[in-house]
This record gives C-alpha cells, sequence and structure tokens, in this order.
C-alpha cells in the first residue's frame, strides 16, 4: 500500500472515531469546502432521481449544527465501518475509499432507531498537500 492509499485510509478511520466521540468538530475538519453530499433515502434507491439534498453545499456552522442536532437526540448504538478498497489516481490528486457502513442511533425522546447501513463510495481530493473528503455516493446496498 502506498502513502496516499495510508492516508485515505486514515481519513477513512478518522472520520469513524469523529463518528465515535461524537464530534461535530472534528467531522467538519475532514470535508473539502466545496464538498456536497447528496443522500439515497434508504439503501435500496439506486436510482439517483429518489435522492435528496437535505444540506447543500458544505457550510461548516450549518453542518455542525446539525449534526450536533444528532448527537444531542440520539445515543450511538454502535458504529461498525470496513474499508474495503482504496483507490488514488496516477496523478495522486484524487481518490476513492469503498467502506461498508453499519452504524445504529436510537432517539432518546422516542427510542426510535435511525439505521445506516451500506455501502459508501467516499471521493476525496488532494489539495495543498492535504487529502479532504468531497462526495459519497450511498450507504446503498449492494
Amino acid at each position: 500500500m502506498d502513502a496516499a492509499e495510508e492516508q485515505i485510509r486514515a481519513l477513512v478511520d478518522a472520520e469513524t472515531a469523529a463518528w465515535d466521540a461524537r464530534d461535530a468538530g472534528a467531522l467538519a475538519a475532514l470535508f473539502h469546502p466545496d464538498t456536497v453530499w447528496p443522500w439515497p433515502p434508504n439503501s435500496t434507491a439506486h436510482d439517483p432521481m429518489q435522492w435528496v439534498m437535505p444540506l447543500g453545499r458544505y457550510n461548516r456552522q450549518r453542518w455542525i449544527r446539525s449534526w450536533q442536532e444528532l448527537f444531542d437526540s440520539h445515543d450511538l448504538v454502535h458504529n461498525w465501518r470496513r474499508t474495503l478498497r482504496v483507490v488514488v489516481s496516477e496523478q495522486g490528486d484524487g481518490g476513492f475509499a469503498v467502506v461498508d457502513v453499519d452504524t445504529l442511533w436510537r432517539s432518546r425522546r422516542t427510542q426510535e432507531p435511525l439505521h445506516w447501513k451500506g455501502r459508501a463510495c467516499k471521493v476525496y481530493t488532494k489539495v495543498d498537500g492535504r487529502w479532504l473528503f468531497l462526495f459519497q455516493t450511498g450507504l446503498l446496498e449492494y
């Protein structure tokens, strides 16, 4: 494994650790300012015609506030993630990681589960020597 692949794996691990710690600031530090993040409404919605974009273009304050609302209203039951593959462009300035995610939250008020489960393709870009999260597809079942 080359250095760029190791750095991308480290970013996936840092994201996992930030979710585990419920640290919205640590999550925000991983994102490129041009990130946009459409989501499928469920893990079987492979057709992007069904996808939604609740957060818009990356806005540090808005995204931190949204994550903090989740952390304040839900308990993290488990957060299992496994990186299956990392690919880096020949130019060394772009890459992606294929990650299986199984994250379960439980509402403190209603006890209802909020389950994130499926496969993601997390896309990264290297800017000024630093890798940043740019985009993600999924979570989708394959």
